[in-house]
């Protein structure tokens, strides 16, 4: 599924990278600024240049667009530049609600026993469109290094592309590195058939993954939900894993403690003598918070770019 998905999205940036090559109108630059002698400040309300266009800026823009721009071809690159914006900021809607979702409702915690396969997939596919949309808009807006460099919206862009390629790398670290450690730590032994009072690291080895029962913790209880066919291969609805203590996140759900009670009582949640928390872990975690607080920034930036 996510080879066809890849497969997809590559076609789609081969036909928008072809559409972009194309010949384009021209438009106001530097160049006129050299011709005329004047500032760029005339024409744009940032005195680098570029964004938002002054009153003077407005009319040399319609005289020129009257002189040579064919109206069809005109709204077709509106329309199309419009399209691409609203899948950018429909995909950061749900990229960085997961995030703010993981991180502050459910909490790191709740993926350090192995990444859940929703939020992974939520995440992959949208640093895909996310990295391809930004791309074009950003040709549409930019049309050089000094545009780039020296202006309000050019340096403000740099700043969240260079979050955004954080935000990358990261991923690609927990993902191919973090994350199967995660789950290994997971992988107990001879525990197939253990029952009775478990410690937090007991029960994470209890995932209802490779024959495993899928048990979880709630309020101090241990519950098995092995036979449920709401919780095939220890996953809850797509969202909730067993093998770890779901008093919290089970608050949120639409049901009452009474569907936790139906289940079979396994044992006791019992605490253990503090362990030295993993290298790994600790990357995971110091990765999982500096992600939150990317997202922050980045809602910072495209306030600063709407009001700044």
């Amino acid at each position: 599924m996510f080879k066809f998905i890849s497969q997809q999205l590559i076609g789609i940036f081969l036909f928008l990278s072809f559409v972009l090559l194309m010949p384009q109108l021209a438009a106001g630059t530097e160049g006129y600024a050299k011709q005329t002698g004047q500032a760029c400040a005339v024409c744009h309300l940032d005195p680098g240049g570029g964004g938002e266009l002054t009153t003077a800026g407005n009319i040399f823009a319609n005289t020129r667009s009257s002189k040579t721009e064919n109206p069809k071809t005109g709204y077709l690159a509106k329309g199309f530049r419009l399209a691409i914006g609203f899948i950018h900021f429909l995909t950061a809607i749900f990229w960085f609600g997961t995030i703010l979702y993981v991180h502050l409702i459910l909490k790191p915690v709740y993926a350090a026993g192995g990444l859940p396969r929703g939020e992974l997939r939520v995440g992959i596919i949208s640093m895909i469109v996310m990295g391809l949309t930004g791309a074009i808009l950003t040709l549409y807006r930019i049309n050089s290094v000094d545009t780039l460099i020296h202006t309000h919206f050019g340096i403000l862009l740099i700043i969240k592309i260079s979050l955004y390629l954080v935000m990358v790398i990261t991923a690609v670290i927990v993902i191919t590195v973090i994350g199967p450690r995660l789950k290994a730590n997971r992988n107990f032994p001879a525990i197939a058939a253990k029952t009775g009072n478990l410690t937090p690291d007991e029960l994470a080895s209890f995932d209802g993954k490779e024959g495993q029962p899928a048990y979880f913790a709630f309020e101090g209880q241990i519950y098995d939900a092995t036979r449920s066919r709401l919780w095939k291969q220890g996953v809850h609805m797509g969202r909730h894993n067993a093998g770890i203590d779901l008093t919290e996140a089970l608050k949120l759900a639409p049901h009452g403690r009474e569907k936790v009670f139906e289940m079979t009582e396994v044992g006791l949640l019992i605490s253990c003598s503090i362990r030295k928390i993993a290298l790994h872990e600790r990357v995971f975690y110091f990765m999982a918070y500096m992600n939150l607080i990317i997202v922050l920034v980045i809602i910072l930036i495209l306030a600063l770019w709407r009001w700044g």
